[in-house]
């Protein structure tokens, strides 16, 4: 993989010498948010999770190939950048890589790069799932797929809340991806904590998390989980209130025939004028939140195999 993978020094240092690491992403910092409060955001994500004991490792493809560990300069780079760095999910990999083309990792993407690297969290925001229509568009994810798979943690606030949470569980359960709860018997809905759908499992101690974690990929039982970790209280949105916003975005985007990879960023940024910028400072409080919990799992993931 030498050739297309970069692991920065002290990421590299932290894997070898078996201290934990965070996988971040880096779509939240080109397609999530305007300039600069991406790269303010994704800084404090890296501050938080270096708080709580990790290293973040945030994921992008540049000069032809991963990056795993970007600097200050390098985030920087994406962040002014924004939507014109391509949107790189499994498929594109290979297309972006050998064209020397530059990529924001989504959640498949960096995943697929975290475990190249050896690192077994990730933090996120949301991850994909079934698009709402879908029975008729075939809009899924590649998260998903990602997730049936490869051997990374996901901590986030649950599915984006702008899909069909019913259909992304029943297609999780198919592919054996655990659903973990933490602190919470309640799938959170990426700005509420409430959804009306239940997860598989409540774990309520980091600790806890990386026992099923360590049991799970020891006993060769490969693949992703989900810890859907809620939104704190004070930080999150009325469930009624930002569901009406959702159906008016989703509504505008089926009149306009925007889909595919397009449709996520469509749709957050709809909702976010919507809601007068409130649905993006739930987003960031809620990144934060995930950030810190996963460095949390990381750390007593290491302490296990030490």
């Amino acid at each position: 993989m030498k050739p297309y993978l970069e692991i920065n020094e002290e990421v590299s240092n932290a894997i070898q010498k078996n201290q934990p690491v965070v996988a971040l992403e880096s779509t939240i910092i080109s397609h999530g948010m305007p300039f600069p409060q991406n790269l303010e955001t994704a800084m404090e994500v890296e501050r938080l999770v270096r708080k709580n004991g990790a290293v973040p490792a945030t994921v992008a493809i540049m000069d032809g190939m991963f990056k795993v560990g970007l600097t200050k300069s390098e985030i920087e780079y994406l962040g002014q950048k924004g939507q014109a760095v391509v949107k790189a999910s499994r498929r594109d990999i290979p297309y972006l890589i050998s064209q020397g083309i530059d990529g924001a990792t989504t959640v498949a993407s960096t995943m697929i790069a975290a475990k190249m690297a050896g690192i077994e969290v990730f933090a996120t925001g949301g991850i994909g799932g079934v698009h709402r229509g879908a029975a008729t568009s075939f809009d899924v994810s590649a998260d998903l797929q990602e997730l049936a798979k490869t051997n990374v943690a996901v901590v986030c606030a649950g599915i984006k809340a702008i899909l069909d949470l019913g259909l992304t569980l029943e297609y999780l359960e198919t592919h054996g991806v655990p659903v973990v709860g933490y602190r919470t018997q309640e799938l959170p809905a990426f700005y509420t904590q409430k959804s009306g759908f239940a997860v598989d499992y409540q774990l309520d101690h980091p600790t806890t998390i990386a026992d099923f974690l360590e049991t799970k990929w020891r006993m060769g039982l490969d693949g992703g989980v989900v810890i859907a970790n809620p939104i704190p209280k004070e930080k999150e949105l009325d469930y009624d209130y930002m569901m009406q916003n959702i159906e008016l975005a989703i509504e505008e985007a089926k009149q306009l025939g925007i889909k595919g990879k397009e449709n996520t960023p469509f749709l957050l940024a709809k909702v976010k004028a919507l809601t007068e910028g409130r649905s993006l400072a739930s987003n960031i409080e809620l990144v934060y939140n995930n950030a810190q919990l996963a460095a949390q799992i990381a750390v007593a993931l290491c302490h296990k195999k030490k």
